[in-house]
């Protein structure tokens, strides 16, 4: 059976995986903000290290109201726009649609849950580098992989579907059983270089390889997997070691938060740092390191220094 694809955030990851599923002979359909008119005159180019693409004739539109009931809709926008999704996704819904978060953090599913509580929802992460390089030019630089993890049991059986469809378009992707488990893997990663990338200004390469910056790394890996322990996801401590030696091989990356502050937009700070700092607080686990993180990046939003 064919899927009609719905993505929502044609940046470096939706237009990234979106552009994978179109190109593959996927039915997609792309919901675009500011780039719309240019990606529906010119298309959507995708320069990659798993080959180049340009996808000439690109299903685009700039309202959700406008895009026909989808059985899969990825959302991949920041989750900063995350309160507008009640109203964004409706239009595209019909009672059997798969709503998959590709997003950072921590408590998303649960948060959407909430605002549209007929929906079903499961989660993804991505180990990926890729950006938006301007409209509707999309740069994948390095990695692709992609985990998805129901939150809702009931769509197990179509998840695993939906990691056919990517796997037959050229993306890794695994399925997960354990959401959570899933959301704090991802934070041993995301929360020291996001932050600290921010805060040192410094890009990935300088982060991994300095002897001053390493330890504290793996400092805050180390806390990471221990709130996640307390929340019930274990993570083996030797995760810590294999994420240090891919962040190693990766090309010199700037992470999203790095991006964003440089481009003075909000940055992801509630998601990736308040909600599993007070889940793991609510769990009888203090993050401190990470607090003192979160605190740091509240200050810097504040004033931009």
């Amino acid at each position: 059976m064919k899927r009609k694809y719905a993505i929502v955030g044609v940046g470096g990851i939706g237009g990234y995986y979106g552009g994978r599923l179109a190109q593959s002979g996927q039915d997609v359909h792309f919901l675009c903000r500011s780039d719309y008119q240019y990606i529906k005159e010119h298309g959507l180019k995708v320069e990659s290290v798993k080959g180049d693409f340009h996808l000439t004739q690109v299903n685009a539109y700039n309202d959700a109201k406008q895009m026909p009931p989808c059985d899969v809709i990825l959302v991949c926008t920041k989750t900063l726009s995350n309160y507008q999704l009640k109203d964004i996704l409706p239009p595209i819904l019909h009672p059997d649609s798969l709503v998959i978060l590709v997003q950072n953090g921590l408590g998303l599913e649960q948060a959407l849950e909430k605002d549209l509580p007929d929906i079903k929802i499961a989660g993804a992460t991505a180990f990926i580098c890729s950006f938006k390089v301007r409209q509707g030019y999309i740069r994948h630089a390095e990695y692709g992989e992609l985990s998805l993890s129901p939150y809702h049991a009931c769509v197990a059986d179509s998840l695993k579907q939906v990691a056919l469809d990517l796997q037959q378009a050229g993306i890794p992707t695994q399925y997960v059983d354990d959401l959570n488990y899933l959301r704090w893997k991802k934070l041993v990663w995301n929360i020291p270089y996001n932050g600290l990338t921010v805060l040192m200004n410094a890009s990935t390469d300088k982060l991994t390889f300095d002897a001053d910056s390493r330890p504290l790394l793996r400092d805050l890996m180390r806390e990471v997997i221990e709130a996640a322990a307390a929340c019930g996801a274990t993570i083996p401590f030797d995760f810590i070691d294999k994420m240090i030696a891919s962040t190693e091989k990766m090309t010199p990356y700037s992470p999203s938060m790095k991006l964003d502050y440089e481009a003075s937009r909000p940055m992801e700070i509630d998601t990736m740092y308040t909600c599993p700092i007070q889940t793991a607080r609510a769990a009888g686990y203090e993050m401190k390191k990470t607090a003192v993180l979160e605190q740091q990046l509240r200050f810097k939003e504040k004033h931009r220094l």
